[in-house]
């Protein structure tokens, strides 16, 4: 796929527009109907999720799809509340207000505002490379871990108790102090709804199939099963009055349009917020262009990280400005969005007026919608994000990757989101740092009739005593370049008829100021010893930068082009066959 570009390239709508055809219409249609179908439910439950009133999750759902529709590069990702986004927004406004009161939606679509903006300011620096620092095994866990504590959160709701505690083991605690006061029906409701979807999931499909009814109405059918849940509880709730039986409901949804809201213009809370919203949109950012990658991956496209996090900090500008709250591209309704036959981001503008219909004409429905129901909604979608396995794949491979991952989990489990996700990236760094301040500098001699060059531990190879290789297999930085200095003092003490040195560098991409200091004081301490430093197969880049410093200025060897010419030059081919 070739990428566009002039104003193509800042508005992708004006690519996959130019080609827009009636058949591209018809497959955007289907799949924005399976996907409001999917939104309506998860909409409400994510609201709920992030301590905010229901209608808050329709109306994030239709100003950032919109311009994602205008500004994102993905054909087919779908921007709105997601579980672990609405967690953190709870987690993080929850610190400033009492949920269900006017200045906590307000600071909730003020955190919106400023991870819109950050993401802007860092798509217009081009700072996509920041979402790298989350490692793959720290995100993993982060998730995990939040999608227990989601579920855990949810318990509450599903068993009609009132528990208090912020992080994990504290609402389990709670929940098992409170067991007795649990509310029947209100438990007997959520736990049928809990089986309801997780059957669904797997078992309606197969079932509809069999039954004759076409593959696509079928997957329709399962697709729509959250809505036919909350409809039915909806109904039996108002028909059999279990509101009066102590059964929690949604109550009032306001009927209408998004309402124009402003963020709080407060620098002191700005300032507050700023560490929460800089991690809102890290997470949410990783999260949508890991989905959005995969699934273009899968039709030959190719998504623009920098240019998402654009679209990504206008859908958060256009949550904050309509009564939402965080939002970002979501897993679950991307992929059914892809699967669905989604050809274009019109997809989702399609979706977004669905979600205005249901704002507009549907939220009378919503009165009698047990809280139990959109809890089992939430916890059957978040226990699909446990991934245990890369414990067990990290444990077999990095012992380290695995600490990041653990720590990550058990942190955001007894600390909360922010510290868990502060600590996994902390701990990742850290242990980078460490592994690279050990490089691993090999010994390498020639391989009989060949001009390549290896470890003198792992292969039988040719050396002479007067000259040594070494090949560090990292770049060299303030934290590593005493460990260099180290080695070769040590190599230069047991060698009396050491000549000569040959630093190949070949797996070196990048000698920092502290490094090259190190050199310039190699280079003077084998001077004095007798002993010539040469250097071999640096790569451009690298040799760029060096040109014109101390190091080569006083460098009384030679920079060799490879490491066999240097071999050659100052063994000669005698000494390497002896």
């Amino acid at each position: 796929m070739t990428a566009p570009t002039g104003a193509a390239a800042y508005l992708p709508i004006l690519d996959w527009g130019r080609r827009y055809d009636r058949s591209t219409l018809v497959s955007d249609l289907v799949a924005a109907v399976i996907v409001t179908l999917m939104l309506i439910p998860q909409s409400l439950a994510y609201a709920q999720l992030a301590g905010l009133p229901a209608q808050a999750g329709l109306y994030a759902s239709i100003a950032p799809l919109v311009l994602y529709a205008l500004l994102g590069t993905s054909r087919v990702l779908a921007v709105g509340p997601v579980a672990v986004v609405s967690l953190m927004t709870a987690s993080t406004v929850g610190g400033f207000a009492a949920q269900g009161t006017a200045p906590y939606a307000a600071i909730a679509l003020t955190l919106a505002f400023l991870s819109g903006a950050m993401l802007l300011v860092m798509g217009l620096l081009r700072w996509g490379f920041l979402a790298h620092f989350l490692s793959h095994p720290v995100i993993s866990g982060f998730i995990t871990a939040s999608a227990l504590l989601i579920a855990a959160g949810q318990l509450k709701v599903l068993m009609g108790v009132k528990v208090e505690g912020a992080h994990f083991f504290e609402l389990v605690g709670g929940l098992v102090r409170h067991a007795s006061e649990v509310h029947v029906l209100t438990a007997a409701l959520g736990v049928t709804m809990v089986a309801f979807l997780f059957w669904a999931r797997r078992g309606l499909k197969p079932l509809l199939v069999r039954l004759g009814l076409p593959a696509r109405g079928a997957d329709l059918a399962a697709k729509a099963a959250p809505v036919v849940g909350i409809a039915l509880s909806a109904a039996l709730t108002w028909q059999l009055q279990w509101a009066q039986q102590g059964v929690k409901i949604v109550g009032t949804v306001p009927q209408g349009l998004p309402p124009l809201t402003l963020p709080l213009w407060d620098l002191a809370l700005w300032k507050e917020l700023a560490l929460p919203a800089l991690l809102i949109s890290v997470v949410g950012f990783v999260e949508s262009v890991s989905v959005g990658q995969t699934l273009a991956a899968r039709r030959r496209q190719r998504i623009e990280p920098d240019r998402e996090l654009v679209a990504l900090g206008a859908g958060n500008l256009g949550a904050a400005f309509t009564g939402g709250f965080p939002v970002t591209g979501g897993f679950a309704r991307s992929v059914v969005n892809f699967d669905a036959g989604a050809q274009t981001p019109a997809a989702g503008v399609f979706t977004a007026v669905g979600i205005l219909a249901a704002a507009l004409l549907l939220t009378p429905a919503l009165y009698f919608v047990p809280q139990a129901t959109l809890a089992a909604t939430i916890v059957v979608a978040v226990l699909s994000l446990v991934d245990l396995s890369v414990f067990r794949h990290t444990w077999a491979y990095s012992k380290s990757d695995f600490s990041a991952a653990v720590a990550t989990v058990l942190v955001t489990l007894g600390a909360g989101v922010e510290a868990g996700l502060i600590a996994g990236v902390g701990l990742s760094l850290a242990m980078f740092v460490y592994r690279t301040s050990r490089p691993h500098i090999a010994e390498v001699g020639l391989v009989a009739g060949t001009e390549h060059f290896r470890n003198v531990q792992r292969h039988t190879v040719q050396t002479d005593e007067a000259v040594l290789g070494l090949r560090v297999d990292e770049s060299l930085y303030f934290a590593n370049a005493r460990a260099l200095e180290d080695r070769l003092n040590e190599e230069v003490a047991r060698r009396p008829s050491l000549r000569h040195v040959v630093l190949q560098c070949s797996a070196i991409n990048d000698i920092d100021a502290s490094a090259l200091e190190s050199l310039d004081a190699i280079d003077a301490r084998l001077r004095d010893a007798g002993i010539t430093l040469h250097l071999s197969e640096v790569k451009g880049p690298v040799m760029d930068r060096l040109k014109g410093t101390e190091l080569l200025q006083h460098l009384r060897g030679q920079v060799f082009l490879t490491h066999y010419q240097a071999v050659q030059a100052l063994a000669g081919k005698d000494a390497l066959a002896a």
